[in-house]
């Protein structure tokens, strides 16, 4: 929930008795520690910090030209010009020396890993400062990786899931649902498996449960909590009948993502060139998302969400964690 997740929120939702999460990856090292600290201000309780594992983009000047000229014409309509450079606002982890000091310095309770994994130096130097590690897994494959690797916990991610997929080789996405996924990595492994993609509800918890993941994770449901940073056209989409479509498309940040579909998810199908790598082509999408908003509209606004989205709930952190359980013991 990078962009989307606060010290707010991450807290509430541990203090209510979940575990709560910040999407460090947009930020440096000291903004991430800053994050880190306010949510510590906010709560007594275990929370989980995410990091993006993707490989480092390879800048290619030529190929972002060509991806900026065709971007041109619906920039022009929303009455702006391109940016004349592209850049890299997220910075990956991987090989990152200075967030994995601050991290070892801070020591939050949880660090999970999104997008692949790091190197094993990196996993044995966290896990020795006694910080529990868990990696987001689309695949079997990716499963077996994360488990050798010495991972804590797993995250099965579903193809349902809001946002960014953690496929660890994009181009090789398999798309599995949650609960096929679910299934699979329990008969494989023995680490607890935490299942991530259409959950919303209390019915959904317990369905996860009964297929044999430990826990849920789940995204999307607390968008609308006030705690979160969602914009207010954000809020209102997902309150829509848009809610009810959504898609996945790379033409936003370089990499498959779900969202609510609007023209980045139709128009930028047509005639594409091949897009700059992640995260520089997300430098254009959210160029060209500004000017969406700025124009008044929500033609190319980015918002994630997943395929649960119409069962978004409007209340505060800690009464959707209440709600939730009861819920879930309502099953039993």
């Amino acid at each position: 929930m990078a962009g989307v997740s606060t010290p707010e929120l991450a807290a509430a939702v541990s203090n209510a008795g979940g575990l709560g999460a910040i999407g460090l990856g947009p930020y440096s090292p000291q903004k991430a520690a800053e994050k880190i600290q306010q949510t510590r201000a906010l709560t007594q309780h275990p929370f989980n910090v995410n990091v993006f594992c993707h490989q480092p983009a390879v800048a290619d000047a030529q190929r972002e030209d060509t991806w900026l000229n065709f971007l041109a014409p619906y920039l022009s309509e929303l009455g702006a010009t391109p940016p004349q450079t592209l850049h890299e606002p997220y910075p990956s982890f991987l090989g990152n020396r200075e967030m994995l000091e601050m991290l070892l310095q801070e020591k939050p309770a949880v660090v999970s890993f999104h997008f692949g994994l790091p190197d094993q130096a990196t996993i044995n130097a966290l896990k020795n400062a006694g910080i529990i590690l868990i990696a987001t897994a689309t695949t079997p494959e990716e499963a077996k990786s994360a488990e050798e690797a010495g991972m804590d916990a797993l995250i099965a991610q579903g193809i349902e899931a809001g946002g960014h997929r953690g496929v660890f080789v994009p181009e090789e996405d398999r798309e599995i649902g949650t609960l096929a996924l679910v299934r699979l990595l329990c008969c494989q492994s023995n680490l607890p498996i935490i299942a991530a993609g259409g959950i919303m509800d209390g019915a959904g918890i317990h369905a996860a449960l009964s297929l044999g993941a430990s826990a849920v994770q789940m995204g999307t449901a607390f968008i609308l909590c006030p705690e979160s940073a969602a914009d207010e056209n954000y809020r209102k989409a997902l309150k829509s009948e848009h809610a009810h479509n959504t898609a996945v498309t790379a033409n936003i940040s370089g990499r498959p993502a779900r969202g609510i579909s609007n023209r980045f998810y139709t128009d930028l199908n047509h005639n594409a060139p091949t897009r700059p790598d992640y995260p520089i082509c997300y430098s254009a999408g959210k160029a060209l998302a500004n000017a969406s908003s700025a124009a008044g509209n929500d033609s190319f606004a980015v918002q994630w969400a997943g395929q649960g989205a119409p069962l978004c709930r409007a209340l505060p952190a800690a009464e959707l964690i209440t709600t939730l359980v009861a819920e879930l013991e309502a099953t039993k």
